[in-house]
């Protein structure tokens, strides 16, 4: 099965100039899905994974899915004041403006194994963030891993400290 082929592009989203890669005819097909997870996970079946961090919103969808694969918890890093309990936070630029990232003061413990996944790696710098939340509160990241990468932003060089997974590339 061909994953790509479920990967639908949408021209000048979110803004002029952006090639937005949609993931939605990916979510709505039940066979193309489980081949997406089943590629996300096959490396990561021989570690030890305690917990599945995702990013909002996207990085929900599978991060989910691959925290339930692996028997894992699964912690949502999201945008700013969306998170009830005390939080801690990062900012990141993205290839079209800046953002920040927070996530729960006590949703990580020291020494537990994270996996850290989200749907595109791009520029690096949302990744870049969550390893930065994820270390700072004790964890030890295990592995980075991405549905889709977009090659030519060179989002992989602000990951040289961490093993990076990516299904597609672009």
């Amino acid at each position: 099965m061909m994953i790509e082929n479920y990967i639908r592009d949408i021209q000048d989203f979110p803004k002029k100039g952006i090639l937005f890669k949609d993931i939605t005819p990916l979510l709505n097909d039940p066979k193309a899905r489980e081949e997406c997870l089943k590629l996300l996970v096959t490396d990561l079946k021989v570690e030890k994974i305690d917990v599945v961090v995702g990013a909002e919103s996207r990085g929900f969808f599978f991060g989910m899915l691959i925290a339930q694969e692996l028997n894992a918890g699964f912690v949502p890093i999201r945008k700013p004041n969306k998170l009830p309990a005390e939080t801690i936070s990062a900012s990141y630029a993205l290839e079209y403006g800046t953002d920040s990232l927070e996530i729960h003061t006590d949703a990580i413990k020291k020494g537990d194994r994270v996996l850290i996944h989200d749907d595109v790696l791009a520029t690096g710098g949302t990744a870049k963030a969550m390893c930065e939340l994820v270390e700072s509160l004790g964890g030890e990241i295990v592995q980075v891993n991405f549905l889709m990468e977009i090659e030519f932003l060179r989002g992989r060089d602000k990951m040289k400290d961490y093993p990076v997974f990516s299904v597609l590339k672009y």
